[in-house]
């Protein structure tokens, strides 16, 4: 099965092993089947609310995965009230959902694991910007960053855990290769979208000069 570029990249940025490996909003299950592929030795878990996607994606494992079904579970619940297994070391998946439910999906997980090591991939359709700011705000750190062109379309993906030192940028940092034409359009329309945000009174937020001083930066160095 060839995944999208998108979930592609979230595959390629699982390079641990995990005892067990949380694809949550799955949908149908691409990225999940793709990890039990190059990841034999994890446990891989299927999370979704919708009952009808979720007994579609069991049948097909039961069809083509039986042999390995000590390897993966199918869930039809909701993701803030993931059940991680204690003691074991989990890699949470959330992708393809808004950034204002994927964080309120990471704070219930965060808060009903205190105590535990929590190690997230997160790619928000959109409101990266406000996403980052709330991960700093949770004490998480930067694992690594990319962001993916697919289909006219661009996508930050995150990998985070609370237990990393290096900082999460609100604009980001290791993902921009402003070399890159696709970079460079990304940055120029998220600049453009803040700047007709703050032209109207009412808005007080001034995001739009941080990513402004990504591109001056870069033209700081050029020769």
């Amino acid at each position: 099965m060839k995944l999208s570029s998108r979930l592609d990249t979230i595959k390629n940025k699982v390079t641990d092993h995990y005892d067990h490996i949380w694809d949550c909003c799955c949908d149908h299950g691409q990225l999940g089947i793709a990890l039990l592929a190059s990841h034999p030795k994890s446990m891989i878990h299927f999370v979704d609310v919708v009952d009808e996607l979720m007994v579609d994606l069991e049948n097909q494992l039961q069809k083509h995965a039986a042999a390995i079904e000590s390897q993966w579970q199918v869930y039809c619940m909701d993701v803030a009230k993931l059940p991680l297994v204690k003691g074991k070391k989990n890699l949470i998946i959330i992708a393809g959902v808004g950034g204002d439910l994927l964080i309120e999906l990471v704070k219930s997980i965060q808060s009903c694991n205190q105590e535990n090591e929590l190690e997230f991939i997160l790619c928000p359709v959109l409101h990266n910007y406000m996403v980052r700011c709330e991960l700093i705000d949770m004490d998480f750190g930067l694992i690594s960053e990319t962001l993916v062109k697919e289909k006219k379309r661009f996508y930050e993906v995150l990998h985070v855990s609370n237990q990393a030192a290096k900082q999460i940028a609100p604009v980001g940092s290791d993902m921009w290769n402003l070399s890159d034409s696709n970079h460079q359009e990304y940055l120029n329309k998220t600049i453009s979208h803040y700047q007709r945000m703050e032209a109207n009174p009412k808005c007080t937020s001034r995001v739009s000069g941080l990513y402004l001083g990504i591109l001056n930066r870069k033209e700081t160095r050029q020769p």
